[in-house]
């Protein structure tokens, strides 16, 4: 009988949130692992924290780019279950977890307060009406008619299921006419930054010799992140407008001597936005009935001490999703104005 009470007491101490699980199944389903790039990315589940038996997290999910020392304060702060980090905190291979390094160091914190991880990424662009359609959404000025849409790279072996057979990385937009530059850049800066303060700023790249107000766009293509290999196709752009988070500053040349326009947001600007406009309402919508669900199905009788924490979530109806407050892309615009930073 000791041995038994032994055995259920080690099974507990190294079992995940139920709630936890009930997110990451939710992820898996609005934007499956199979449609990510697995050639270089790494997404899933990266980290499966034991449940935290000293204290009681929230049932809540901490949405976020970048998984940084901050957020992971903060997300400590609030007693959040799971971060969903939309770039994965392990990219490469970790031959060991120390305390010296900043991100390892986050891992062995997170882990300890019972917090695990789940990175979506490349599963996240390539998904239809997911983050690269919304980026392209974002170019559409409110007076433009909505423009038709097709996948750049569509994925080789979509899976069945209909909602995914668009499914690939970038998308291009095709109007109905010529609209303005300026149009557009309005657009964007409305768009993809949803709640940023009145001061923002991102790079534009024309071709030598015109100006903003001379130039029409009927095409724009879109990728999150960092676009060349999406929207540079033998050396050339796939259309009159590139949207990204970044391009190599050769490409950005070939594009606007091709007689293109390059529009760059830094890096995770291009992606941060979609958290708080689509992914939050999106999650929040599809986990509260998940979990609702999982609280009739999985849950077990009380049997020990450790199971008495598992009642307690299972008791909580509660699903909360949230947009982190300090995730924050690295770099930031300094204006200069009679000698001073504004």
């Amino acid at each position: 009988m000791l041995a038994i009470a032994v055995r259920q007491t080690s099974m507990m101490a190294t079992s995940c949130s139920p709630f936890s699980k009930a997110v990451v199944r939710c992820m898996q389903r609005v934007y499956p692992e199979c449609l990510a790039d697995k050639s270089f990315d790494n997404t899933g589940l990266l980290l499966e924290a034991p449940l935290n038996r000293h204290r009681r997290l929230k049932n809540s999910v901490l949405l976020a780019v970048d998984l940084t020392k901050a957020v992971a304060d903060e997300a400590i702060h609030r007693g959040d279950s799971i971060i969903v980090a939309y770039h994965p905190i392990i990219f490469r291979g970790l031959k060991s977890l120390t305390l010296g390094n900043s991100q390892q160091q986050s891992l062995l914190r997170l882990t300890q307060e019972g917090i695990s991880i789940y990175s979506p990424h490349t599963a996240v662009d390539a998904t239809p009406n997911a983050m690269a359609d919304w980026l392209c959404q974002c170019a559409v000025p409110p007076s433009v008619p909505r423009p038709t849409t097709v996948t750049l790279y569509p994925s080789p072996s979509p899976p069945p299921d209909p909602n995914f057979r668009d499914a690939g990385m970038g998308r291009m937009i095709t109007f109905d006419r010529q609209v303005p530059l300026n149009e557009i850049l309005q657009a964007i800066a409305t768009g993809a930054f949803p709640t940023s303060p009145s001061r923002l700023g991102f790079s534009v790249a024309i071709p030598q010799g015109k100006a903003r107000e001379e130039i029409g766009i009927t095409t724009v293509a879109a990728c999150p992140g960092s676009g060349s290999s999406i929207l540079m196709k033998d050396g050339r752009p796939v259309a009159d407008l590139l949207l990204t988070g970044e391009l190599s500053h050769h490409d950005a040349l070939a594009a606007i001597e091709a007689g293109s326009v390059v529009v760059t947001l830094s890096h995770s600007n291009s992606e941060r936005g979609f958290l708080q406009s689509s992914m939050r309402k999106i999650l929040d919508t599809e986990l509260k009935a998940e979990w609702q669900k999982a609280r009739t199905v999985d849950r077990l009788p009380a049997q020990c001490e450790e199971d008495k924490m598992l009642e307690e979530i299972f008791n909580d109806k509660s699903a909360q999703v949230d947009v982190s407050e300090k995730d924050r892309d690295p770099y930031d615009v300094v204006f200069w104005k009679d000698g001073n930073a504004v």
